[in-house]
């Protein structure tokens, strides 16, 4: 049991030299210091009870780990004194040597790929907001039906004369945009079970509801999410919770009710991470969170339906 433990100690201390994008440089005083915050917050460093319990002298301990040159290579470590090992040691001048293997950088099968923003640099290193290093990984459910008037005709735009399409938005309650209702995928979880449970979360707010309440909504729920629907983005998004280190990627899933009557029969409530819920217009004047207008213009594209007044329709400024 305590074995296991520590492996995965080691393993997670392990786990900034995956973070290596050249074979040998010395890090940058503000990467230093980023990285060192990030590390020391996330708890990056092994418990002294653990470490002390192989001879009772926490300093012998880490004495192979910081020797040089590193095995295979001619590379010299930054010398870290007994006193500085430790994380939670404030250490500003902290400056160690970057070096990953020409062997592991080739992309050998047993190794880990690199741990960098696939879209570029952000600005920030280690992993912010988001719990995983690399893909963090999303699922938002597009929820369609076409604006009709109260004898249920199909209302076009009078410019472009397409049908106007509408979709289930809410307001986030961490930054007050509006968006695409989502969330992130949980472990073992299917991107169709995320999709649905999060559209419950936040649009209906299944979470509050009783037992009984529950199973209606999921009845209701099954007719939306079983029949057809388009497959509108998956992988990178672009998201203020981005890093170098960590980032979003997100499968974008339209389920469109043709004739309305099943969003009929289900009663929008915000819940969980929203604040408000409700329908709206599709067009080129939405504002909406991260990349979400972005998708739901190519819904309006797929879907035949009114985006913009213009014949050329470019992306919302």
């Amino acid at each position: 049991m305590a074995g296991g433990f520590l492996g995965k100690t080691l393993a997670a201390v392990s786990l900034p030299v995956a973070l290596a994008s050249v074979t040998v440089k010395s890090l940058g005083s503000c990467s230093v210091a980023a990285c060192r915050n990030s590390l020391s917050s996330c708890r990056f460093h092994v418990n002294s009870n653990i470490m002390s319990g192989f001879n009772g002298t926490k300093e012998n301990s880490h004495n192979k780990a910081r020797t040089s040159p590193y095995p295979g290579s001619k590379v010299q470590r930054s010398q870290v004194p007994n006193d500085k090992v430790d994380w939670l040691v404030e250490w500003h001048d902290y400056n160690p040597v970057e070096y990953t293997a020409v062997s592991v950088l080739a992309g050998p099968q047993w190794a880990d790929p690199q741990i960098t923003n696939p879209a570029g640099r952000t600005g920030l290193v280690g992993r912010g907001l988001l719990g995983r290093w690399g893909p963090n990984h999303a699922a938002d459910p597009i929820i369609t039906r076409w604006k009709r008037d109260r004898s249920g005709n199909k209302i076009t735009h009078p410019i472009s004369g397409k049908n106007i399409l509408q979709f289930v938005a809410i307001k986030r309650k961490d930054c007050g945009e509006w968006a695409i209702p989502g969330g992130m995928v949980d472990p073992g979880e299917k991107i169709s079970a995320t999709l649905k449970r999060e559209f419950g979360e936040e649009a209906l707010n299944s979470l509050q509801k009783s037992s009984a309440e529950k199973r209606e909504l999921q009845e209701k729920l099954q007719k939306l999410f079983n029949q057809e629907h388009l497959v509108i983005y998956k992988g990178y998004v672009d998201d203020p919770r981005n890093t170098d280190n960590a980032w979003m990627e997100t499968e974008a899933v339209n389920y469109h009710d043709e004739t309305g009557e099943i969003m009929d029969n289900l009663t929008l409530e915000a819940g969980d991470d929203a604040g408000k819920v409700k329908w709206m217009d599709i067009s080129d004047k939405l504002k909406l969170y991260a990349s979400h207008a972005q998708f739901i213009k190519s819904v309006a594209e797929k879907r035949d339906a009114h985006w913009s007044k213009d014949s050329e329709t470019g992306c919302p400024g």
